[in-house]
């Protein structure tokens, strides 16, 4: 049983190992859009890469910065085929949103995380939609409800996810 916690401790981590694996997997995240070989009329795949973006702002407040949202946001216009822009101004006013939240309330708990991201992806869902519309292409509001459903119910899996990586990353 012993043997089973050996290589954990006293291992080193650099800096850039601390501070580079929630970016990399909100990159990858972001990628995850253009590495499934879907062609879809609708909106099929839930926006992963907020979904770890917003699942790290709320189990580390501390660790990103409000300006990371504009080059996370770029990288993810880039890999989803948005507008260029898009993700960058909504993933910021999420992080300005989630600053403000996390200021006003000293208490968080399960339900008013999953709250909160909930609001954050139906926001960024329905705004990257309102885009897209003005820009004069989409459909009806009705074809991303399903994604804002999914998206709402599968993350309690991204918070898991950065859970085990957050274990991991830290000595």
């Amino acid at each position: 049983m012993i043997a089973r916690y050996d290589n954990r401790i006293g291992r080193r981590r650099t800096l850039l190992h601390i501070r580079g694996t929630p970016v990399v997997t909100v990159m990858l995240g972001s990628m995850s859009a253009a590495l499934v070989p879907a062609i879809a009329q609708t909106p099929l795949l839930p926006p992963l890469g907020l979904m770890l973006l917003i699942a790290w702002r709320l189990l580390r407040p501390d660790m990103w910065p409000l300006w990371v949202g504009l080059p996370l946001g770029l990288f993810d216009d880039l890999m989803s085929g948005q507008p260029v822009g898009s993700a960058m101004l909504l993933w910021t006013i999420i992080l300005l949103g989630l600053d403000f939240e996390s200021q006003r309330h000293f208490w968080r708990d399960y339900w008013h995380g999953w709250f909160t991201a909930a609001a954050a992806l139906a926001f960024a869902i329905g705004g990257g939609w309102m885009i897209v519309r003005l820009a004069g292409y989409g459909g009806s509001a009705v074809q991303i409800l399903p994604q804002i459903a999914y998206s709402i119910g599968l993350f309690p899996l991204a918070v898991r996810l950065c859970a085990a990586l957050d274990r991991w990353r830290l000595p």
